[in-house]
């Protein structure tokens, strides 16, 4: 594949994962409308955002393994059909248990497109540089999807309608699944490994310590976050308006910070696996310590949103890394991991907001981000270190745009 059809396929698989995400993230912003139309409380109609997070965290092992032998190409196209089906559907829902079913059908097609999307952006590309830059470029849609869905739904539910919000995320997933009828090749996978030779990666002491580090950032990163808003509002005084600039100020910087990340983890991975979470540690006493003053809150929501981009893609570095013999089921693994890790640390968070307030909810963060570096020590140490050169992935095949599994090679220690 040339180096222009790369960059194609890699842009449509990021628009792609922005849109699965943002089918995810986006109904975030818009419950208190939910919960008006249909006439149902707003703790029922965070189900359309647990439903979907728990089937998620089921599937997520489970799909990419079971789809690991079929072509790519008709892997995305099922996924984007599905869900550009159900979100169509999501406009016209007549009830909110109608709702419900649009939501919780595509929710297990989430980790089965988005685990091959990071395993293709982790295999294209000649050097184990190009592949961590093309693995982090797939990354920003995942980004995006997460941090800015939110904002642009609750701005097209409150100033439009509803419907305007759903539409937006129809409109997404059709786009990109007629872009993937069209521009994308057909990719069969070569050398097909059995279930039990992907399975057999749970053998691998540095598997399950990646799994858990990322549990814990994620759940600490995402954790704050669902109660950022919250923080702003209450504890640094800033009126909606405010709020909304804050949240899309971290939005921005979080991709900034995808960006940057490809970069950091092709020539420095050891470092920026260690420093990331450390320096997310030291960001949110900041915030505890001058939280209070708005014009510091916003710097320092910049500063996590940086971070925490950077963060989020060393996350699956780490996991495809692990295991880059079966890189559809390992990312399958991360999804898993990192929705469990944000669901438990939402609830850590708020358990401190109960007994200390608002304020305190940072502290559930460091914690979880304690154990998290703790965790990518233990990794590091499985492996013995990660030198900078290491083959850990094969380019995608240059002609015939055919995937193929990763080999594990004998000196990447990673």
């Amino acid at each position: 594949m040339a180096r222009s059809s790369n960059a194609l396929l890699i842009f449509i698989l990021a628009v792609g994962v922005f849109g699965i995400l943002n089918t995810e993230m986006g109904v975030v912003g818009i419950i208190p409308q939910v919960s008006e139309r249909f006439g149902v409380s707003v703790p029922d109609a965070g189900l359309l955002v647990s439903g979907f997070a728990l089937i998620v965290a089921i599937a997520g092992p489970t799909m990419p393994l079971l789809f690991s032998k079929m072509n790519r190409k008709h892997v995305m196209l099922l996924s984007l059909g599905v869900f550009s089906a159900c979100n169509v559907a999501a406009i016209f829902a007549p009830s909110f248990e109608a709702l419900l079913v649009c939501r919780v059908l595509p929710a297990a097609f989430h980790p089965l497109y988005v685990s091959m999307a990071l395993a293709i952006g982790g295999q294209t590309g000649g050097t184990d540089a190009e592949r961590a830059k093309n693995s982090s470029r797939v990354f920003v849609g995942v980004s995006a999807g997460m941090v800015l869905g939110v904002p642009i739904a609750s701005y097209l539910a409150s100033t439009v309608l509803l419907q305007a919000a759903l539409a937006f995320f129809a409109v997404v997933t059709v786009g990109v699944l007629v872009a993937t009828v069209f521009l994308v090749p057909s990719m069969p996978v070569e050398g097909r490994m059995t279930y039990g030779s992907q399975i057999a990666i749970l053998k691998k002491p540095v598997v399950w310590a990646s799994l858990l580090a990322t549990a814990f950032i994620n759940g600490a990163m995402f954790g704050f976050y669902s109660f950022m808003s919250d923080f702003f509002g209450v504890v640094s005084g800033m009126d909606a308006a405010w709020v909304s600039a804050s949240l899309l100020l971290y939005g921005g910087a979080n991709i900034i910070g995808n960006v940057i990340s490809g970069h950091a983890l092709g020539s420095r991975p050891v470092a920026t696996l260690v420093f990331m979470p450390i320096a997310l540690i030291v960001l949110y006493a900041m915030l505890f310590a001058a939280g209070t003053i708005g014009l510091v809150a916003a710097a320092l929501a910049f500063a996590l949103g940086l971070v925490g981009g950077i963060a989020n893609n060393a996350n699956q570095f780490m996991v495809s890394r692990s295991a880059p013999e079966a890189p559809d089921f390992s990312n399958g693994l991360y999804l898993t991991a990192a929705n469990l890790g944000t669901t438990l640390g939402t609830s850590l968070c708020g358990v401190f907001i109960t007994l200390e307030g608002t304020q305190s909810s940072v502290f559930g963060a460091v914690a979880f981000l304690v154990v998290g570096v703790l965790c990518v020590l233990w990794r590091l140490r499985c492996v013995g270190g990660m030198p900078v050169n290491a083959q850990s992935q094969p380019a995608a095949t240059p002609t015939n745009a055919k995937s193929q599994p990763a080999a594990t090679p004998t000196n990447a220690k990673i």
